[in-house]
């Protein structure tokens, strides 16, 4: 695989693992998907019944129940459902609630990995815009949504866009997780990816 396919199929576009408040937590979705999706649906159902459609407990529930879906590759089910789950936290919660901020970074991702970056960029570049105003420019959740976006210019073949974003991303990530964090380990990695394929089309 060369590296240009590998840029834009986004295989070189690893999503990082976020903080919890923007993927479910990390046992909903870990191990047998099988045993778990059962499991979420069930818990999903007695939140519902017992809490209410809106209470933010049954909401989460959605939420990873959704990841679960995506986890296992069902974005057929994943999608709708992170759809649903993010219109009721704007109405219920707000349109700044962190937990709002968490849907709509999980459906861009969720068209991410579907191949729709043209449906992704907008999502991620309005999640962006709101966890700068919101959490900080140096805060976790916008250092991951700056990068998810860079990746997603890269899944759309905007490779110059894409390689200035995550320029920008391991300089904030550096400075405000360090130079060991993931994070910016895999900023890193990207960046000397993408500049090797620069390298061979030069001498191509």
């Amino acid at each position: 695989m060369n590296s240009d396919h590998a840029l834009q199929n986004g295989n070189a576009n690893p999503r990082p693992a976020p903080t919890a408040e923007f993927r479910a937590p990390t046992g909903a979705v870990q191990g047998d998907l099988g045993q778990a999706i059962p499991l979420l649906e069930s818990t999903l159902a007695d939140s519902e019944r017992v809490l209410g459609t809106d209470h933010p407990n049954t909401l989460q529930s959605r939420n990873n129940l959704a990841c679960a879906y995506e986890s296992a590759g069902d974005l057929g089910r994943a999608i709708p459902l992170y759809w649903a789950t993010l219109a009721d936290r704007e109405r219920v919660l707000g349109t700044d609630h962190p937990d709002t901020l968490q849907s709509r970074s999980n459906l861009a991702n969720a068209y991410r990995m579907m191949g729709d970056p043209d449906r992704a960029i907008p999502l991620f570049k309005a999640t962006l815009a709101d966890c700068e105003r919101i959490l900080g420019s140096d805060h976790p959740h916008t250092l991951i949504t700056r990068h998810n976006l860079a990746a997603a210019y890269a899944a759309a073949g905007d490779l110059d866009r894409a390689r200035l974003l995550f320029e920008v991303v391991l300089t904030d990530c550096g400075r405000a997780l360090g130079s060991d964090h993931p994070l910016t380990t895999t900023a890193r990695d990207i960046l000397r990816m993408m500049a090797q394929h620069y390298n061979n089309s030069d001498t191509a």
